[in-house]
């Protein structure tokens, strides 16, 4: 079973919390047990889990990741400006895959699912959920 979130996005770097929506779709589902997968469609974008609950956190992966890999540097940015926003989307990998029992995602308290956005702001940005149940 295949799902797709759409949203957009405000910043040109950021970290987007999606989790109740991954919830909702895996909810909808109605499977009780097995493996969610969380795919990020875009050679810009990326899927993470992450600290939910402080903020901050998010902040430093943002920040660290311009640290790492500054704008305007590379080759690419010849073509389209955005070469750093393709090497933090490869760097950070377009998916995760979250197992679930009971209906219920398996992220521990302090975990939630992130969509980050390397070179918005995007009018529309797609995830695509895969739900996955045990045979």
């Amino acid at each position: 079973m295949q799902y797709s979130i759409t949203f957009p996005t405000h910043e040109r770097e950021a970290l987007y919390d999606i989790t109740d929506r991954v919830a909702a779709v895996l909810a909808d589902s109605g499977e009780a047990s097995g493996l969610c997968a969380v795919y990020a469609q875009g050679a810009t974008a990326a899927i993470m889990i992450q600290e939910n609950w402080d903020d901050s956190v998010q902040l430093d992966v943002v920040t660290l990741l311009r640290k790492l890999i500054p704008r305007g540097v590379w080759e690419h940015d010849k073509q389209d400006g955005n070469g750093d926003s393709h090497l933090k989307a490869g760097i950070v990998g377009p998916s995760e895959t979250i197992p679930f029992s009971n209906g219920t995602l398996g992220l521990s308290r302090w975990q939630n699912i992130f969509f980050c956005e390397f070179d918005g702001p995007r009018r529309e940005r797609s995830v695509v959920v895969t739900i996955l149940p045990d045979a």
